[in-house]
């Protein structure tokens, strides 16, 4: 068994419910072939390097599969058919695919996507370590959001200890300048 990708780009000015049957009719083929689905990645709209059929843009998938070359050709003679397809092109990724290899492949690929347990959430800052200037609380349903906002300081009420101003320094190329 082939694994083969095979990517189309797709008119798009169709909607999804006119895009739907012909992504449909690719995973059909692939169960009447005795193909296995490795992966449809949908990449959406978007612009093509020149224009096909006065089309500028296109929607592309895909297809990553395993099968034998009538799947391919079955594939491929449908979307020389169907008017929605605007250009397609399959290619050979392994000329001798292990499909075992392949399923637990993706098994342990998707076991890595299930969502992980979310994290606890971060501790408040003490009223030591937060600035009141510099800090903005979300609201809450405790907290309305007019209590919320930090209210604008002028330079008058500006604490002492910290500068207005970033204090001047000199990089090494400067020094060496002045020396």
């Amino acid at each position: 068994m082939r694994r083969y990708e095979t990517f189309v780009i797709i008119d798009p000015d169709i909607s999804q419910e006119q895009r739907e049957p012909v992504l449909e009719r690719v995973r059909e083929l692939m169960t009447q072939q005795d193909g296995y689905m490795v992966d449809e990645d949908v990449w959406g709209e978007r612009k093509l390097a020149y224009d096909i059929k006065k089309k500028a843009r296109g929607f592309y998938v895909r297809f990553d599969y395993c099968g034998l070359a009538p799947l391919v050709n079955e594939i491929e003679r449908f979307f020389r058919i169907d008017d929605r397809a605007l250009k397609y092109m399959t290619v050979v990724l392994d000329k001798d695919a292990d499909l075992e290899k392949i399923k637990e492949e993706k098994a342990a690929a998707e076991s890595q996507r299930e969502p992980e347990p979310e994290p606890e959430p971060a501790a408040q800052p003490t009223a030591e370590e937060a600035e009141p200037a510099e800090s903005v609380q979300e609201p809450t349903e405790e907290t309305p959001a007019e209590a919320v906002a930090p209210e604008p300081q002028s330079e008058e009420e500006a604490p002492a200890s910290a500068p207005s101003e970033p204090e001047e320094t000199t990089t090494p190329v400067e020094k060496k300048e002045e020396a």
